[in-house]
């Protein structure tokens, strides 16, 4: 009986004392992970700080970008204007931009190669540029000759930018412009008829001595002009088929009798409802520029 007792006190007792070893190892494990796991709260604490500062300068990178770009929507004695940018990430390569001077309108839509940070950047440069050179020579070809200098003087990687630039009298409609490798603008009248603006040189950063000559049209009253980036005729949809030139002529067609801004998302409209639930791959910007006339406006 008292071996009995005898053995199963020592059986007790190395329980026991594995017990403590097994309570004292976790004890010891756990003091050394709680630090390691305190460290990687901090880090983790700290790069969401970080990564909620670069969203917000993000953001607020994408406002000045928008501002740069100047009004959505302006009147201008008969003519009306309105324009959209929609970038695949938060900052666009797509640009639009527009000003008065001396009395006539001056407006450009461009695209800079690449997406994100590195076109958002060049968007700032190459808008300055455009708002430096047409007030001090008044010109979209001269001032297009003069970007594309400037551009390949930096010494940078400059990237290829498509730019449509143009320069309207608001007295008479006529409208000077240059077309630097850009998709062709429209110029759309009352009879479904339409003019393709190609006149112009190749795209930018590409030529250094690249000549640019100007073409000349006129924006009459009923008429309306629609510019846009080559992200709306290169959107595909779920079968790989792209909306093309000739979806944008047609959706353009449809809604000419509406008011620019309308005008202007429901051509939209019809690239998302082409495109579907097909992922946008590119920016997108959107111009229309209305002369009131004879056509009564919806």
């Amino acid at each position: 009986m008292s071996l009995e007792i005898t053995v199963a006190s020592v059986a007790q007792i190395r329980s026991s004392y594995q017990n403590r070893r097994r309570s004292a190892v976790t004890a010891t494990t756990q003091a050394g992970i709680r630090p390691r796991h305190h460290a990687l709260e901090d880090q983790l604490a700290s790069l969401k700080r970080e990564h909620d500062d670069l969203r917000r300068a993000i953001y607020e990178a994408a406002q000045a970008q928008r501002r740069l770009c100047g009004p959505r929507h302006l009147h201008a004695g008969s003519y009306e204007f309105a324009s959209e940018i929609f970038p695949v990430r938060h900052l666009s390569g797509d640009f639009i931009t527009l000003l008065q001077l001396e009395g006539d309108l001056v407006f450009a839509i461009g695209d800079i190669a690449g997406k994100g940070l590195m076109a958002g950047m060049w968007f700032t440069h190459v808008v300055g540029m455009i708002r430096r050179q047409m007030p001090a020579l008044g010109d979209p070809a001269a001032a297009l000759s003069a970007i594309n200098r400037d551009l390949l003087l930096t010494g940078l990687d400059v990237p290829l930018t498509t730019l449509f630039l143009a320069r309207i009298n608001l007295e008479n409609g006529d409208l000077t412009y240059c077309n630097a490798g850009h998709p062709p603008a429209l110029l759309l009248g009352e009879n479904s008829e339409f003019q393709e603006l190609r006149e112009g040189g190749p795209v930018l950063g590409a030529i250094r001595r690249a000549s640019f000559a100007n073409g000349n049209a006129q924006l009459l009253p009923g008429n309306t002009l629609l510019a846009y980036s080559d992200g709306i005729p290169e959107c595909r949809n779920e079968m790989g088929f792209e909306f093309g030139s000739q979806g944008l002529l047609n959706a353009a067609r449809t809604f000419s009798g509406c008011k620019p801004s309308v005008m202007l998302f429901s051509v939209l409209a019809a690239v998302e409802n082409f495109a579907r639930t097909q992922r946008r791959e590119d920016d997108v910007a959107l111009m229309v520029l209305h002369r009131f006339g004879s056509r009564k406006i919806n």
